[in-house]
């Protein structure tokens, strides 16, 4: 069980990111006009990652949390 929730939060995890990387190329108003130092797109970059990890471990939480009461209140 400990190997399923690290996979899936690993995987949750990937497609959080994936997905606000798309949301903030989409839905930005206007783009700077010059490249950001690298040191900004890093800390943008690692901020991404830990709110995608955080949001992955809550879902992780209540995918496997639901699935585990589910098992308790159904089975007989």
């Amino acid at each position: 069980m400990i190997k399923a929730s690290l996979l899936l939060m690993l995987l949750l995890t990937v497609a959080v990111s994936f997905g606000l990387r798309w949301r903030q190329e989409r839905f930005t108003a206007n783009p700077p006009p010059r490249r950001r130092s690298i040191l900004a797109r890093g800390k943008a970059g690692l901020d991404r990652w830990v709110t995608a990890a955080a949001v992955g471990a809550v879902l992780t939480l209540l995918i496997l949390g639901g699935l585990h009461w589910g098992r308790v209140l159904f089975n007989p």
